[in-house]
């Protein structure tokens, strides 16, 4: 049996190591993983009450136009309901943009790193992956626009960009927006935008209302902490919508993901925590870096780029001898940074201090 050709190349993914997993390789007692960016406070009560309602009706299909769950969340986001598609996460909402829209030989335009299932998902499809390097970290919006040609059919755009956590600007965004053709869908991936509230970012629903080329992906993987339900979403025009839906598989998110959800779109309250523990986190973290004399990307995520002077390698492998998972830049093209997520205050502070042996142990990188 021969697959797809333009298949044969394409790296399978490789998610953080799972705690168990470290603590049976390494014999530890106890881990700490801050590699996938989960969130270290869980998810709303309310949210897991709604999934334990849900138990009695395991037996029955989920709705497959999630109707109850897009009613609440469009009038959260102040959106109309046919504005809104789901997905098992907000990679299946990747996918699914690049079933709809791509054939073989058309080119997609991304940066390099951003987040891979964007170049993943293009390939499959047979189309071109333009990458286009990061500039100090970020989206090289003018190089990008550079790459835009009569055969570009998708644009992707990660802001907060994964694993820099680095931003466009609502000033740079809408200028580069205004000049992208109309024929071209630019995909705003804002999976974490919800852990800050800069005035300087855009606001990727907002961005719809003035361009119908724009779908906006964000997830309840992160803040909202349901990341084991899968359960993500776009918002954009009508049309696009529609031209996504037709390419979905029928019942693709649960009935706990859809309950849940729900629940947790009700209870701001618990994100408003999430995030100021959030934000409490970064400023420890980047006081810690500074004092150890390290160099990092500003974080607007829930999860820092720092640059350790030392082999991201041997970093990452001696964190994780001490009990703590960080995503190693080794593996990222980063040959001395780690992408370490923000947890909880005791976690932040075993990381520092494991950190802190693990430097004085490792030679700085000439």
């Amino acid at each position: 049996m021969q697959p797809k050709q333009n298949i044969m190349h394409l790296p399978v993914y490789q998610p953080g190591k799972p705690i168990e997993e470290v603590k049976r390789e390494l014999g530890l007692s106890e881990v700490i993983k801050l590699a996938s960016n989960e969130n270290p406070f869980g998810c709303s009560p309310k949210a897991k009450e709604a999934i334990a309602a849900e138990a009695e009706t395991i037996s029955l299909y989920p709705d497959g136009g999630a109707v109850e769950l897009t009613a609440a969340l469009a009038e959260h986001l102040g959106v109309r309901p046919n504005q809104i598609i789901f997905g098992a996460g907000s990679d299946d909402v990747i996918l699914m943009i690049a079933r709809a829209y791509l054939v073989q030989g058309d080119e997609t335009v991304m940066a390099t790193h951003t987040f891979p299932q964007y170049k993943h998902n293009c390939e499959i499809e047979g189309a071109v992956s333009i990458e286009v390097p990061l500039k100090n970290g970020k989206h090289d919006l003018p190089a990008m626009l550079a790459k835009i040609n009569d055969k570009t059919k998708i644009v992707w755009v990660c802001n907060p960009n994964n694993p820099t956590g680095t931003v466009v600007t609502r000033e740079e965004l809408n200028d580069f927006l205004k000049q992208v053709p109309q024929h071209v869908l630019v995909v705003l991936d804002e999976a974490y935008i919800e852990y800050t509230e800069s005035a300087d970012l855009p606001d990727g629903i907002e961005v719809i209302a003035e361009y119908k080329n724009v779908i906006t992906l964000r997830t309840f993987s992160k803040i909202y902490g349901l990341a084991s339900l899968r359960i993500g979403y776009g918002v954009g025009h009508p049309e696009v919508i529609h031209s996504i839906n037709q390419v979905r598989e029928p019942f693709n998110t649960n009935r706990f993901a859809q309950a849940a959800a729900k629940a947790a779109v009700k209870d701001q309250q618990f994100i408003a925590y999430c995030r100021e523990q959030n934000a409490a986190g970064i400023a420890y973290l980047t006081g810690e870096f500074k004092r150890l004399g390290l160099t990092y990307y500003p974080a607007y995520g829930n999860f820092i780029m720092v640059d350790v002077k030392r082999p991201a390698k041997e970093v990452f492998e001696s964190l994780m001898r001490k009990g703590l998972i960080v995503r190693g830049g080794h593996a990222l093209d980063f040959p001395t940074k780690i992408r370490v997520t923000v947890g909880s205050t005791e976690q932040n502070a075993k990381f520092i201090a494991a950190l802190t042996q693990v430097l004085d142990e490792i030679a700085v990188q000439a």
